[in-house]
């Protein structure tokens, strides 16, 4: 009983060469081009396109529009009893 203690034990590892030189940089100009990738996937979407395109802040009610002629627009159907701001006097609706 002894004795199948000390017989030698033959490991077998199996592994990936790890990549050397040229092939490492590859990998790593690979890698980056992908992750570059995903980010301007990401990056765009219609919700913050959307966001970015509303530039125009009622003063009153704090709604925001994309151009002058819906801001003059909202601003005469819905707040018809407050003065005009400078900004929407020469727009035409």
């Amino acid at each position: 009983m002894l004795e199948h203690f000390l017989e030698p034990t033959v490991w077998v590892y199996t592994y990936q060469a790890m990549a050397r030189g040229q092939q490492k940089i590859q990998s790593k100009q690979k890698a980056a081009k992908k992750q570059a990738e995903q980010k301007k996937k990401q990056g765009h979407d219609q919700k913050t396109a959307a966001k970015a395109a509303l530039i125009y802040t009622c003063s009153i009610c704090r709604t925001q529009m994309p151009d002058p002629k819906t801001f003059k627009q909202h601003f005469e159907s819905k707040h018809p009893k407050a003065p005009l701001p400078p900004e929407l006097v020469d727009v035409e609706a």
